[in-house]
């Protein structure tokens, strides 16, 4: 068995808008990856950088509905050691918000595993937030949200 994780909530735009929000990059540059930015759209069969240097290989995308997403999970030294799965829904609701449930799982049940699994779930739950605010009132959260982005880095495991 692998350490998993989901998060999710509501946010109060139509689904279009919502998933559009996270496969087209100059979106999601605003509020998500916003340090180097995300390469290109998310689209089924390529791989794109978030952040300038980590690749995220997209495995599914169906429009309005989900997106799979494939990336590096590193060992306790950092090093890239094998992948974890990120699986996207977006469910339309009647009063035309959006549900977003994001899950994570494949990390190896070790200690550098559940640091991992805890500082990813911190990361997804800030990115939805994030993506809240900025459909909803245009406002960037993720600015000065952690101190190695007041230095213009993008948050990683030693500088958040």
């Amino acid at each position: 068995m692998s350490l998993g994780f989901q998060v999710s909530g509501r946010i109060a735009k139509p689904v279009a808008e919502v998933f559009d929000a996270v496969v087209n990059p100059k979106k999601l540059n605003g509020y998500f990856t916003t340090i180097n930015g995300a390469s290109a759209p998310l689209v089924a069969g390529t791989t794109v950088t978030w952040w300038g240097d980590v690749p995220v290989e997209v495995d599914e995308v169906k429009k309005d509905s989900r997106i799979v997403l494939r990336w590096d999970a590193t060992d306790a030294n950092g090093k890239p050691a094998y992948k974890t799965r990120i699986e996207m829904n977006f469910e339309p609701l009647e009063d035309g918000a959006t549900f977003v449930t994001i899950a994570e799982a494949g990390w190896r049940e070790d200690d550098a595993g559940r640091k991992k699994s805890y500082l990813n779930c911190e990361g997804w739950s800030q990115m939805l937030a994030s993506m809240k605010a900025y459909l909803e009132h245009g406002i960037n959260l993720r600015e000065g949200y952690y101190r190695s982005e007041l230095k213009g880095e993008p948050a990683r495991e030693h500088n958040i």
